[in-house]
């Protein structure tokens, strides 16, 4: 749950739009609308994917690697370096930084904790990634000691199950 502006609200997909809109990441029409929201589910399946690495049983977890590194090289990545290659602007939508950016950007981050080299093939990708973390106010939110939180750990399973089941 987030409290602004006087209002409580839940679901993390809903506080990001609400906060995309108030800040102007969230396009200038509604076809702009409609492709964030493409990008933001397509990096959200990414993201999903690595989050839930640590949490598989230990004997599947070097399978599923394999796989998020597969479907990141095949899949996504090679969708959003077309993306930017067609589009031919410092963004993914219109010119101008929206929250499917900053999805992206998360995402990327994510993939290189568990791959380091995992964008070698996609040099478009990688200028993104210093373009967009680049943002005075992005690359104040990278620093370390910053609220962005390191990846999840096996380490951390039990005590985030503790909080889920009690």
């Amino acid at each position: 749950m987030v409290e602004i502006d006087g209002m409580k609200m839940v679901q993390t997909r809903a506080i990001l739009n609400y906060i995309a809109s108030k800040y102007n990441l969230y396009g200038k029409d509604v076809k702009q609308r409609a492709l964030i929201d493409m990008y933001c589910e397509g990096t959200m399946d990414l993201y999903e994917l690595m989050l839930m690495l640590p949490i598989r049983p230990a004997d599947t977890r070097e399978k599923e690697f394999a796989n998020i590194v597969e479907k990141a090289t095949t899949r996504y990545f090679p969708a959003f370096e077309k993306v930017l290659k067609d589009h031919r602007q410092n963004f993914l939508v219109g010119n101008q930084l929206s929250k499917a950016d900053i999805q992206l950007l998360e995402a990327i981050l994510m993939a290189e904790e568990l791959k380091a080299d995992i964008l070698s093939q996609f040099p478009l990708l990688k200028a993104f990634k210093v373009r967009i973390s680049s943002i005075p106010t992005v690359k104040k939110f990278l620093q370390p000691g910053s609220p962005r939180k390191p990846p999840m750990e096996v380490k951390d399973v039990p005590g985030i199950m503790k909080i889920f089941y009690g």
